[in-house]
């Protein structure tokens, strides 16, 4: 008998969707990195709109938090808030009318808390996640390398946005 495949974790534009998670105005001034999180994070949001790939976006408790920071460009995006550190309930719905769906690619903070959590509830789901690690980040550097260590233990990839574009695009003349 044959020993299963691990998964090789391509993204396709039609079997993927793109999490936004809790880029907040309270965040910016704490969150290491966060001007460059933000700025992958947006192109990888142009990207998405490009191919059509659908956008998910989340704001933890917006009432405390603030509201997403605008340099993300999320104009005509619905966020959804949340108070639980994952953003796979709030979106529970909107999951469960996708069954296409097999990739999703996670920028956002933070990376112990909201990021990891969402990761697991998505892979214990059956997903594939594909963590933007140039699009992630938290208040501290240790918190946010022992999160991305602890992702990938339990299966997540660990992407740069640039790999993930190239999977996404899949030729040099699209």
């Amino acid at each position: 008998m044959a020993a299963a495949r691990p998964s090789l974790g391509r993204v396709l534009p039609g079997s993927s969707v793109l999490f936004l998670c809790d880029m907040q105005e309270k965040f910016r001034h704490n969150i290491a990195y966060f001007p460059q999180i933000v700025s992958v994070a947006a192109r990888m949001l142009k990207v998405a709109r490009l191919l059509e790939v659908p956008v998910m976006l989340t704001e933890q408790y917006p009432q405390g938090l603030g509201p997403t920071v605008p340099e993300l460009g999320t104009e005509g995006l619905r966020p959804l808030a949340k108070t639980c550190f994952s953003m796979v309930p709030a979106l529970q719905q909107e999951l469960d009318s996708r069954p296409q769906l097999r990739s999703v690619l996670l920028c956002g903070i933070e990376a112990q808390a909201c990021i990891l959590n969402t990761t697991l509830d998505l892979l214990d789901r059956g997903l594939q996640v594909h963590v933007v690690v140039d699009a992630c980040s938290s208040r501290s550097q240790v918190d946010r390398l022992v999160a991305l260590a602890r992702m990938r233990q339990s299966g997540a990839f660990l992407s740069t946005s640039e790999g993930l574009i190239l999977q996404l695009v899949g030729d040099a003349v699209h």
